[in-house]
């Protein structure tokens, strides 16, 4: 199963927009990646997004974002704690 679907992703100016289970995103670059942000049309425009929808990756920048992340999304762990 997917985690996330992921498309329609598209650069515009100095934002990433994309769409992300069926809702559009706008993320400035400049908040998300600095070397997305200063990066080439050519690097910008070659990705991939992962199969399972995780994340999405730039082989020219050696690039990762996570889609959790984009989204605000956290999954910790459960800490336990026992009381002495």
């Amino acid at each position: 199963m997917k985690k996330h679907v992921v498309d329609d992703i598209r650069f515009e100016t100095d934002n990433l927009l994309l769409r992300i289970d069926g809702e559009h995103k706008k993320f400035a670059l400049k908040a998300i990646s600095p070397l997305l942000a200063n990066a080439s049309p050519r690097e910008r425009d070659t990705f991939e997004v992962s199969p399972s929808g995780y994340g999405i990756h730039w082989p020219l920048l050696d690039e990762d974002l996570s889609i959790d992340a984009l989204l605000g999304i956290v999954d910790a762990p459960s800490w336990h704690r026992k009381s002495a």
